[in-house]
């Protein structure tokens, strides 16, 4: 019998119109033979409930949440996974007949971006710039992959404090918050350091985080969330101090590979939802 019903999923997010998510799922389920659709989807933070209201009515088989909705949905759902609960952030989740799981795919994806390059985390020395979502997800991951010191450098000095506290007691690696006052320099023996701001994504591409970018050394690499532009300012800076950088396009496609594999149950075509991405940023498939 012919099935002429999709399987929704999508974004639900304000402001969500830049949300490059959905063409790389829909690449996906086109690639594999998927009948499902990924709809980004305006929802203000006053209709939140009555969205994941309509999750469930509709049948969704999983949503993707973005800013401003991580938090806030957490008490609509059923059930959290660990990671999703260490964090205190969804952005991803799965319908299973009704029942609402949430996860946390952001970490997740930018640790598997790194892995995927050949970078291992075990012992690894990270300093973090930033401690908000993005940062505690990200934090928490690389914790929970074998970090062994994270170093949180952070303008709101409460909320990276309260990061730190987090990760020394629900993960095994040490946790400082430094105070990012003025041109900070990067600690010393650093070995990954992350960009976990916003500071440089379009379209404020000329601007970078306010660092001493001569404290990064030889080496060193340096990942950045922004993935558009593709290359950012932070990321060429490092590269002229002799680091190794990774751009935020690997955790955006790692992510949406998770999400894919948890709603289909089907191993993400990577290479594809890669290209995919790059294309509509630079507008070539390389």
């Amino acid at each position: 019998m012919a099935n002429f019903r999709a399987e929704l999923t999508g974004v639900f997010g304000d402001p969500v119109d830049d949300n490059p998510t959905g063409i790389v799922e829909e690449a996906a389920y086109t690639a594999k033979g998927l009948n499902f659709r990924y709809l980004t989807i305006k929802v203000l933070p006053q209709d939140l409930a009555a969205a994941i209201t309509a999750v469930r009515a509709m049948h969704f088989r999983g949503i993707n949440l973005t800013m401003p909705h991580k938090i806030s949905v957490i008490p609509m759902l059923d059930m959290l996974t660990p990671a999703a609960e260490i964090i205190g952030a969804v952005n991803t989740v799965v319908n299973d007949d009704g029942k609402l799981t949430g996860e946390n795919t952001d970490g997740k994806g930018f640790t598997a971006s790194l892995i995927r390059e050949g970078v291992s985390l075990k012992d690894s020395r990270i300093t973090l710039l930033g401690a908000g979502g993005a940062a505690r997800a990200i934090a928490v991951e690389c914790a929970l992959a074998g970090a062994s010191a994270i170093t949180i450098i952070n303008r709101n000095a409460a909320r990276g404090q309260d990061l730190a506290d987090l990760l020394s007691a629900k993960t095994e690696a040490s946790a400082v918050c430094l105070p990012w006052e003025g041109r900070v320099r990067v600690p010393e023996g650093t070995d990954i350091l992350i960009n976990a701001t916003p500071v440089g994504l379009m379209p404020d591409s000329d601007s970078c985080p306010d660092i001493d970018y001569a404290s990064i050394h030889p080496g060193m690499m340096v990942s950045d969330v922004v993935f558009n532009p593709v290359d950012p300012l932070f990321l060429q800076k490092a590269r002229q101090m002799g680091a190794r950088t990774f751009s935020g396009t690997g955790m955006l496609v790692q992510q949406a590979a998770l999400n894919f594999e948890l709603w289909t149950g089907v191993k993400a075509p990577l290479e594809l939802m890669d290209k995919t991405l790059r294309r509509a940023f630079t507008g070539a498939g390389r």
